[in-house]
């Protein structure tokens, strides 16, 4: 062996060694962090889907309020129209009554 191989193999060792034990995570430890991990996406998912449903019930609100406008919409618009015929018959009675 030559005498620089004989310096640096020491530290070689010792280098692979730290990397070898210092990257290795337990099994234990893994399952903890991935426990963890999935009660927080299960929390968000249920608050995701209780979110879904609220925004499907205001939907559904939104639409029924929709057809109800539309409804009462065409309700005044015929209003308007007999409405207007009464004012018609009105004025026609006063200069009905004028002329007499």
């Amino acid at each position: 062996m030559s005498p620089t191989f004989k310096k640096i193999a020491p530290a070689v060792v010792i280098l692979a060694g730290s990397m070898g034990l210092g990257g290795c995570a337990t099994k234990g430890f893994v399952r903890e962090q991935v426990a963890a991990v999935n009660q927080r996406v299960d929390a968000l998912d249920s608050r995701l889907q209780q979110t879904d449903a609220t925004a499907q019930a205001a939907r559904s609100e939104a639409q029924a309020a929709s057809g109800q406008a539309q409804q009462n919409s065409q309700r005044i618009d015929q209003l308007g129209g007999r409405v207007d015929s009464v004012e018609q018959r009105m004025a026609e009675a006063q200069r009905k009554r004028a002329r007499n």
